[in-house]
């Protein structure tokens, strides 16, 4: 099932003591800690995890990423168990955003874990890139990915994202039909993670840059373009 990843990676770990009783329980051994980029919101566990279990192997694409001690870029490979990560280079929300494909077995669903770069209908902030960086990172890294691959974000954004997108595309069922799940899932306290590359095409305004009505809400045509209005109007969106 979904658990095939899980058996000795982390990602992200902020809460390490939290990390640790949950590996515990579960019976495994972490032995891999895989870091997106250098925010102290997904980084910030990373000296405490290594001082708690040391012998532990940090991935990242940073330097600024706590106990790093193995630096990847774009397109390297390496396993973990029976998994294979290939890292993928996104910059823009950081300069050094590293996202994650890890694929298992063959019969088994791709999962890509993409830090603050991709969300639940929505994309992380432009802190240190520009807007062709980010049309590169969702469209032509993330985008190209098959649709069946699972998405494992960094944030529970998703109600706020959908409240833009809505905003963005008013007539788009997709749009709607998101929200009405979002909201039942966290009514009943569940996660709105994972969604899937396919799924994101169909209802995130930033992986729809080339579609008429988005393209009309931000007045551009180069989708480029599309992707700077469409982040800073979503910056200023209350």
């Amino acid at each position: 099932g979904k658990q095939w990843y899980q058996r000795r990676v982390r990602v992200d770990p902020y809460t390490p003591a939290v990390v640790l009783e949950a590996v515990k329980e579960a019976g495994v051994a972490v032995s891999q800690v895989l870091t997106t980029h250098h925010h102290y919101d997904h980084a910030g566990g990373n000296e405490e995890l290594n001082s708690l279990k040391p012998g532990l192997t940090f991935y990242g694409g940073d330097e600024r990423i706590p106990a790093l001690n193995k630096r990847v870029s774009h397109g390297e490979k390496f396993t973990i168990g029976a998994l294979q990560v290939t890292c993928l280079e996104t910059p823009c929300h950081t300069t050094g955003h590293i996202c994650y494909l890890v694929e298992g077995e063959s019969g088994t669903t791709p999962a890509v874990f993409t830090g603050d770069t991709l969300f639940t209908a929505g994309c992380g902030r432009f802190f240190e890139g520009t807007a062709p960086q980010m049309h590169r990172a969702l469209i032509e890294v993330l985008g190209s990915l098959p649709g069946e691959t699972l998405v494992y974000c960094g944030h529970e954004y998703a109600l706020q994202n959908l409240r833009y997108a809505q905003h963005v595309e008013p007539y788009n069922p997709a749009v709607q039909k998101m929200v009405r799940e979002c909201t039942e899932r966290r009514e009943r306290g569940e996660a709105t993670v994972p969604t899937t590359i396919a799924q994101e095409k169909s209802y995130n305004p930033f992986m729809r840059v080339g579609e008429r009505d988005v393209m009309e809400f931000t007045g551009q045509t180069d989708p480029v373009e599309v992707m700077r209005v469409l982040r800073e109007r979503k910056d200023t969106f209350k």
